[in-house]
């Protein structure tokens, strides 16, 4: 298994010491408690106060402040010393490094209200995901058989977190991505697992000729249809509503570009591979498969390695039982099984995506 060097180094060498090593043995055994404490911390502005407070302040000041029980900031600050997001100088508690960034980083913010409102629950059945090759997790919301046939029905709060963290990954790379597919000039794209259709109103917006179609489940297409309403560029945008794990539904033809966006780290190797064939089969000698994924072991920073390696126990859990953040090696193996070339592979887009540049063979 091939990886980036700045990985290799990270991953092929034991980096702790000891005591180093035993106190994270415990920051796992504690990890839920560490999680809800720094989520609420953030919560009840308790990260903000100290933030904007030179010098820091004491436990009686951070609790008329918040309008908190004087014991509820005693276990919440207590905790969090001991966590490392804050640090007690001049007997006053103040924001530490790490608490800063948990505070500030928006990337962590929205994984914060991710796990928080999609996943916490679900977790808890973890094990029976794994064993049953299901989202066993899903159930706390609801009896579907993939989050994404859920989606339009989940809770508002967990609707608002599901999207937000799956907009963030994508639409910072979608400059950079706009630039690589229409070098290749377009007149007509197939985007499949569109979602809301953000991609959709990007290409009409970039390219006033260009027509796109955005092929989804039938709920997700009516969500799309409902969010490019009454925006530039709508008339160019399609609907085809499929259901894409059905193996005997072929896929439109006449397709210049066909885009797929966070899109095959939906579904298990073997479905990724009837997704190529029946794209495949759709294209023509002169048309691109555009394949923008989130590769773990192409990632130059080893904090978005750690992120994306625990985001595939989200499809394990939560959206579809068998599916994750793939390595390169085993997405092209599947793109090649399915009947295309990588002809090319464009690394280090904004927020660590990947686009795969694949051609008829």
């Amino acid at each position: 298994m091939k990886m980036f060097p700045s990985l290799e180094k990270r991953y092929t060498k034991e980096q702790l010491r000891v005591l180093d090593a035993q106190r994270l043995a415990h920051e796992i055994a504690f990890a839920p408690v560490i999680f809800q404490v720094s989520r609420l911390m953030e919560k009840f502005g308790i990260f903000q106060l100290l933030s904007d407070t030179k010098g820091g302040l004491t436990m009686d000041e951070v609790a008329e402040k918040t309008a908190l029980s004087p014991y509820a900031v005693k276990v919440l600050l207590e905790s969090s010393l001991t966590i490392g997001t804050v640090l007690y100088e001049n007997e006053r508690f103040v924001i530490s490094k790490t608490g800063w960034i948990l505070h500030t980083d928006p990337l962590a913010s929205v994984n914060l209200r991710f796990n928080h409102e999609v996943n916490y629950l679900g977790m808890y059945h973890m094990e029976e995901a794994m064993l049953n090759g299901r989202p066993e997790g899903l159930k706390v919301f609801g009896q579907w058989k993939t989050i994404y046939e859920g989606l339009s029905s989940l809770p508002p709060e967990t609707r608002k977190s599901w999207l937000e963290f799956d907009h963030f990954y994508s639409d910072n790379s979608f400059d950079e991505a706009l630039d690589i597919v229409f070098s290749y000039k377009p007149a007509t794209l197939l985007d499949v697992g569109g979602n809301t259709g953000r991609w959709a109103l990007r290409c009409t917006d970039y390219d006033k000729n260009v027509n796109v179609t955005v092929m989804d489940l039938p709920q997700q297409v009516g969500m799309m249809k409902q969010q490019v309403a009454g925006k530039s560029g709508e008339d160019r945008i399609h609907g085809y509503a499929a259901d894409l794990l059905d193996n005997t539904r072929p896929f439109p033809k006449g397709f210049d570009a066909v885009w797929m966006s966070q899109f095959l780290d939906c579904f298990s190797e073997d479905e990724i591979i009837s997704i190529v064939k029946r794209t495949a089969a759709s294209m023509d000698e002169n048309a691109r498969l555009f394949i923008m994924e989130t590769l773990w072991d192409r990632q130059k920073n080893e904090i978005a390695a750690f992120c994306l390696t625990q985001i595939s126990l989200y499809f394990t859990v939560m959206a579809n039982g068998n599916s994750k953040m793939y390595h390169s090696e085993d997405l092209i193996r599947c793109v090649e099984a399915g009947g295309l070339k990588v002809e090319k592979i464009c690394d280090g887009l904004r927020s660590g995506h990947s686009i795969l540049i694949c051609r008829k063979v």
